[in-house]
């Protein structure tokens, strides 16, 4: 068991860990909310950029389905008339400089989310570990953008924000404490950073008591790696043409579960033994999969790091099907979000 899974357990069934846990997240709790004051008083500075920014993020630590939703955000604001583009921390890379995103970087030097959401929406990505950074080098290589979608930079606080998305799946705020006694990362009742701040559940209701707007997710069908990697969207028709074969699925998402049911749902045959949680942004760099099976579903955010010319030298004959998760959002959250909009400066 990884210490995210040790902790995780911990979270949820309590006890003595969990209680000799709690001065630290109480040390936590004191460190957020002295960083917070002094961002406040002026005393760290924050960056204002020519343009909107929008920032997506959560509060727990783990998956609650900040790509999905900054990915449909960015299709609303395209059909809104806006030309969006994406920043973002580049999780899993070594480099922490500002750098562009392009179809063809390798996930290791940007990230997985990064290099994912570049593909689905073919818009300006940049990732660096400062997002405010990541934001102006953007904006000078791109002038046509004139709003910024940050992903995961909720807790970034140098980089100025006229509205912030904050999401919660259906863990809500957990047991309630800041880590490592509790998944969350702030107080459930954190102030806004921005002058909008709204609540989105990716889940069927609300898990906490913040009044917000719940998403819908849903499978957009499958593809094959390779016809994937050339481009080709996934349709249903091809997922449910797995319907009653046997297939083995695996995710190295934040909450792996959640897409197993998701399948399940969609009328797939998987008994438990056929499902593989990973680590949340697994490299691949050994393929993880038993000997024998013949066709294996994944997630885009795994897709990512799998090389169709590898696998069929490593495992001939072994079919890879990709199914992506798409996130919709309420019409009245986007109405929402575009009236905040329109009263920030444009660039």
């Amino acid at each position: 068991m990884t210490l995210a899974a040790r902790l995780e357990a911990i979270w949820q069934h309590g006890g003595p860990a969990q209680w000799a846990l709690r001065p630290l997240g109480g040390l936590h709790g004191v460190l957020v909310g002295l960083r917070r004051w002094l961002y406040q008083r002026g005393w760290k500075a924050t960056v204002r950029l020519p343009c909107p920014v929008i920032v997506v993020g959560n509060r727990v630590a783990g998956g609650a389905g900040k790509t999905p939703t900054t990915l449909a955000l960015v299709g609303a604001l395209q059909q809104a008339g806006w030309r969006p583009g994406i920043v973002s921390r580049g999780h899993g890379s070594r480099e922490t400089a500002a750098r562009p995103v392009h179809a063809q970087t390798p996930a290791a030097t940007v990230g997985d989310e990064p290099l994912l959401m570049q593909r689905r929406s073919a818009v300006p990505v940049w990732v660096g570990r400062d997002r405010a950074d990541a934001g102006v080098a953007l904006l000078a290589a791109h002038p046509e953008v004139n709003v910024l979608v940050c992903d995961d930079g909720l807790q970034h606080l140098r980089l100025g924000r006229s509205v912030e998305i904050v999401v919660f799946d259906e863990r809500g705020a957990g047991n309630g404490w800041l880590l490592p006694a509790g998944p969350l990362r702030e107080p459930i009742d954190a102030p806004a950073a921005a002058p909008q701040q709204f609540v989105l559940y990716n889940a069927a209701q609300p898990s906490t008591a913040l009044p917000g707007d719940c998403a819908t997710r849903q499978l957009a069908g499958a593809v094959d790696l390779t016809t994937w990697w050339a481009g080709a969207p996934a349709t249903p028709e091809q997922l449910a043409a797995l319907r009653g074969q046997r297939v083995f699925a695996s995710a190295g998402i934040g909450q792996p579960q959640r897409f197993f049911d998701a399948l399940r749902d969609a009328g797939l045959a998987l008994d438990p033994a056929d499902t593989l949680a990973l680590d949340d942004h697994h490299d691949h760099a050994r393929l993880p999969w038993p000997a024998g099976i013949t066709d294996v579903v994944v997630t885009e955010k795994d897709a990512i790091k799998l090389d169709p010319q590898r696998l069929a030298a490593e495992r001939p004959g072994l079919r890879v099907w990709v199914v992506p998760l798409v996130l919709v959002l309420p019409p009245a959250f986007i109405r929402r979000v575009l009236d905040a909009l329109g009263a920030a400066p444009a660039r």
